[in-house]
């Protein structure tokens, strides 16, 4: 029976990207639907849960993607109440690449770092990845300073992350429109993540380079300017001025293992779901 992945994008065109990675790693088949709009979700499963026997729906799976994750997580919460007993498939969350691309970046921080045990700095904190970093560091107990240009924005998405965070972790907000809130935003942090959108850039070379105990920068940007300058795309572990850094080439080689990972997962069982914690428990897993 062949593997069949359901694509559902609330972008106008579905991922190619997504598309060509579901096929590597291993289904057989993607059915694509863009723009799929939360009352157009029902019909959908449907179509994925009532061809199949019980058990043969792990053959079949769900993934949901588009730029924008809020409408993203909207579609997955339908699709799971629209599951009954055993009529379900497995599915995954990874909008805009935000949940691997993150639980990555954590995990890469994590071999330098306790981060139960640390302070750390995201800027472009209300994004998509940032807020997931943010989210997976917090959850992990450590102290997140999720940064905006806007203070009320940054208060905003910290509010929302503290309420579904549980554990002893610590989330606050910081602008970085003024020098000042910029640097007491860095005062005693051991890590930053750079999570904002292409062409950001949030720190000279002169300015990260000087923190007082940093110990890890992770830059995500892939497209030039780097959010910290001086950071190398393919940077994997390289040490600069003493901090280990990584940019988004090597972090993406980790990311790019865990989606395809999660795709092959699914369609072991029919009852698994790949939101962000359950795609960092994964890379964790794959000793990554």
């Amino acid at each position: 029976m062949k593997k069949i992945l359901v694509q559902l994008d609330s972008d106008l065109q579905p991922s190619v990207f997504d598309r060509v990675v579901a096929i590597d790693a291993g289904a057989d088949d993607v059915f694509a639907y863009g723009n799929v709009q939360p009352d157009q979700v029902e019909g959908l499963v449907h179509g994925a849960i009532f061809t199949r026997g019980p058990k043969d729906l792990k053959n079949t799976a769900v993934f949901i993607g588009g730029r924008d994750v809020d409408a993203g997580q909207k579609l997955l919460d339908r699709v799971t109440k629209t599951f009954f007993g055993p009529i379900r498939v497995s599915s995954m969350i990874d909008c805009n690449g935000s949940n691997t691309t993150a639980a990555a970046a954590v995990l890469a921080a994590g071999r330098h770092v306790d981060l139960s045990k640390a302070t750390v700095v995201v800027f472009g904190g209300t994004g998509p990845v940032g807020q997931r970093v943010s989210e997976l560091v917090a959850s992990s107990g450590g102290t997140v300073r999720i940064t905006s240009r806007d203070l009320e924005r940054a208060e905003e998405v910290a509010n929302v992350l503290r309420e579904h965070v549980k554990g002893d972790g610590k989330i606050e907000a910081h602008e970085t429109a003024s020098r000042s809130g910029k640097l007491a935003a860095l005062k005693g942090v051991q890590v930053v993540f750079a999570a904002g959108a292409a062409g950001a850039r949030f720190l000279t070379e002169k300015e990260w380079s000087g923190i007082e105990g940093f110990r890890v920068a992770v830059d995500l940007n892939a497209v030039p300017p780097t959010g910290l300058e001086g950071i190398d795309l393919q940077d994997k572990g390289q040490e600069r001025h003493g901090v280990i850094c990584y940019g988004a080439l090597g972090v993406g080689g980790l990311k790019m293992k865990i989606h395809r990972t999660a795709i092959g997962r699914m369609f072991e069982t029919n009852d698994r779901v790949y939101d962000v914690r359950a795609i960092f428990e994964l890379g964790r897993e794959l000793g990554v």
